[in-house]
């Protein structure tokens, strides 16, 4: 019998590499008759360097990612996928998307992008992915390329 995954989460953060994510997501979702999952995670740590918590820039934050969600929403149903649902969460994004939100929703495949930063943010702040990877209970699936699985066209060269 073949490996079906039922509940499929992809992070999302806005990042190109997220949207990558997202497309391969829907696909899985689709050929496996999954639910897919969307989350993003505000990542409280940003707002540590503000010496008087502004809550206006978190109300704005929350704002902001529930918008994307519900657009990525509206695109996985157009595309097909029949059971969608999202989860804004806040905190530390590694342990969030490893942990909390795959044992709350009964996730079996994470689904993120290779990565949301740059150099230095990976240099201070580490890898999302790598630390999913380590410490998820289930599948992750970290997606380099688009649907067709080739890498995306640099807009740089």
């Amino acid at each position: 019998m073949l490996q079906q995954y039922k509940k499929i989460m992809v992070a999302v953060d806005g990042s190109a590499e997220a949207e990558l994510a997202f497309k391969k997501a829907v696909n899985v979702a689709l050929r496996n008759n999954g639910e897919l999952l969307l989350a993003h995670v505000i990542d409280t740590r940003s707002f540590q360097t503000i010496s008087s918590f502004d809550g206006m820039l978190a109300e704005q934050a929350t704002e902001m990612a529930k918008q994307t969600l519900a657009d990525y929403e509206a695109t996985a149903k157009k595309a097909g996928v029949q059971t969608v649902s999202t989860v804004v969460e806040y905190g530390s994004p590694k342990h969030i998307i490893a942990k909390e939100i795959p044992e709350d929703h009964h996730v079996d495949l994470i689904l993120l992008g290779a990565t949301g930063l740059n150099a230095v943010e990976r240099l201070f702040i580490g890898s999302v992915s790598e630390y999913v990877i380590r410490n998820a209970t289930c599948d992750v699936l970290v997606v380099r390329t688009d649907t067709d699985n080739k890498l995306p066209v640099n807009e740089d060269n």
